[in-house]
């Protein structure tokens, strides 16, 4: 009977068409950003769970970066980004002082 999800119709104008397509494309383009922004705030949670202080300030360098222009992107929010670099950058200056 019912499946679940209801299944999409096909749009009917050409620009409808064309909107599906480019929605494809951005979902995969977007989903593989989530993806990239997820693991580099996990390497650096390893890295302060091993207590690697020096990995960890390392990587939470690269962190910011991709942070910053993934949330310029809309991807995530910019409070999103700038709350994990806040948590994770106390998690990496109390490894240093420890």
């Amino acid at each position: 009977m019912a499946s679940g999800k209801p299944k999409k119709k096909n749009p009917r104008l050409a620009s409808g068409r064309k909107r599906a397509r480019q929605d494809v494309k951005l979902n995969s383009a977007n989903t593989s950003l989530r993806s990239k922004y997820r693991t580099v705030v996990k390497n650096v949670e390893k890295a302060v769970a091993a207590g690697d202080k020096t990995k960890a300030t390392e990587l939470f360098g690269k962190m910011q970066s991709v942070v910053d222009a993934i949330a310029d992107k809309g991807i995530f929010h910019k409070n999103k980004a700038a709350r994990d670099k806040s948590r994770l950058s106390a998690k990496v200056k109390a490894l240093a002082t420890a």
